[in-house]
């Protein structure tokens, strides 16, 4: 019975279902610090111990969780938004673990979901201060750049969504992602 299993590669499990909604339990918000404590010290080194700051006293907490069995099983993508002013709502931390990246469309869900939630909460503006790396993913989100700028010593963009590309909804949302891989055309 061994043989069975000797070409079996060393690989993660793919889930084909995760769903998308505002962190509702203590497990996800763990889940949720856990992901970004990964990304934002361990993976990129952005912070040295941990990322929370004072934002993350009043910011709402939004996550992508893979499924097992139909279940919310492990936090693979996280995001959090806040409203620094009346009706300005800013999104910041969005993170997705590394093994998920490739899968297609969670980041975009985790944005989609943040900025339709800030939108059902009377956002008139959504902005964000996004990575380099990230702005033409954002663009072709509908996202548009109000200029650049440095923090944490890494180039960033301004950048403000287009709400009316983003439907309002309320807090108690939850969408269902089947996601499927990347695929490369050949002409």
């Amino acid at each position: 019975m061994s043989t069975i299993l000797e070409d079996v590669e060393d690989r993660p499990f793919i889930p084909t279902e995760y769903v998308v909604r505002l962190a509702r339990t203590p497990w996800e918000r763990a889940g949720y610090h856990a992901l970004r404590r990964e990304v934002f010290c361990h993976e990129q080194k952005v912070f040295k111990n941990d990322d929370r700051d004072a934002i993350d006293g009043t910011a709402i907490p939004i996550i992508a969780a893979c499924c097992m069995a139909g279940m919310p099983d492990r936090i693979v993508g996280a995001v959090r938004i806040h409203e620094p002013e009346p009706g300005v709502w800013r999104g910041s931390r969005l993170a997705v673990h590394a093994d998920h990246r490739k899968l297609g469309r969670i980041g975009a869900e985790l944005i989609r979901m943040a900025v339709c939630t800030a939108h059902g909460l009377g956002a008139i503006r959504f902005l964000a201060q996004v990575q380099e790396q990230n702005v033409l993913f954002f663009r072709r989100l509908h996202w548009k750049s109000l200029g650049s700028v440095t923090l944490h010593g890494l180039p960033h963009h301004d950048m403000e969504a287009d709400l009316s590309r983003y439907p309002a909804h309320g807090q108690d949302q939850t969408w269902l992602l089947r996601p499927q891989p990347r695929t490369r055309q050949v002409a």
